[in-house]
């Protein structure tokens, strides 16, 4: 991400376009707002008084870097709004299996988040992944998304966590 990008608000697209961003981050939970709904980092999220967990959940969202495990998460993914899943790189795609296994195996049905360097070449993969918001920088991605356009590959060798359109795997994955 260059010093330009860093300095951008990021703005938030869904397959509906670009929505008002709801939600603010906080790097601890100890001086949790009373209202509004807040991003807290992994280990704030888990650091915080089970009781005031338990009372703010509805309002909470956590983020996730690469690195870290979304095991932590699993008692609170029928309760918790937002996760979001951080690519620092666009050549880092470790989140990209988190999102899979949140929606496939897990069954995470709240808001999944794409945040840091997300690039239109990547949203037609996310999506399939099940990611359903992004936070958008990148200056030619935001343009492209301004201007309707989604980038992608029409056909795929293979299921993912969101359904395909009917007609839309490659001859080989119909072949078998």
């Amino acid at each position: 991400m260059s010093a330009n990008e860093q300095t951008l608000s990021p703005r938030l697209w869904t397959e509906d376009g670009f929505c008002e961003n709801t939600w603010m981050r906080s790097e601890e939970g100890a001086a949790l707002p009373e209202t509004g709904n807040v991003i807290l980092p992994l280990a704030a999220f888990l650091a915080l008084d089970p009781a005031v967990r338990e009372a703010a959940l509805p309002r909470l969202g956590v983020e996730v870097l690469p690195g870290e495990g979304i095991e932590d998460l699993l008692p609170f993914l029928d309760r918790l709004p937002l996760i979001a899943l951080v690519f620092p790189a666009f050549n880092d795609g470790r989140s990209y299996s988190k999102a899979e296994l949140l929606r496939a195996r897990h069954a995470y049905r709240g808001d999944l988040r794409a945040t840091g360097d997300v690039l239109i070449d990547q949203i037609a993969h996310m999506l399939r992944c099940g990611f359903s918001s992004f936070e958008i920088v990148h200056p030619t991605t935001l343009a492209r998304l301004e201007a309707g356009e989604r980038g992608g590959i029409p056909l795929h060798y293979q299921p993912a966590a969101a359904a395909a359109q009917p007609g839309n795997y490659a001859w080989r994955r119909l072949a078998g």
